[in-house]
């Protein structure tokens, strides 16, 4: 009996993490990566491509930095962003 519920429980908890990666938009990525404080790439909808560390993650933009610039980009116009 408890091998059946410790089975349950476990598929449960799968299922749950499954469908909160399923909900997670782009804004939930980006903060990730501001966490990790990790290098990403954005392509922009206008075929733009930056590369930086996630800076900041704003309610409607994301800040990437190197180390002699600033890009500050609308997420409504990221087309695909990428962890590095």
């Amino acid at each position: 009996m408890r091998d059946r519920l410790d089975e349950t429980l476990e598929a449960e908890q799968h299922a749950a993490a499954a469908a909160a990666r399923r909900r997670r938009s782009l804004r939930d990525h980006l903060l990730d990566a501001e966490d990790r404080e990790a290098v990403g790439v954005v392509s922009a909808s206008d075929g733009q491509i930056y590369r930086g560390k996630v800076w900041s993650v704003g309610s409607d933009h994301v800040v990437l930095t190197d180390e002699a610039t600033s890009w500050v980009v609308a997420i409504e116009h990221i087309a695909a962003f990428e962890v590095r």
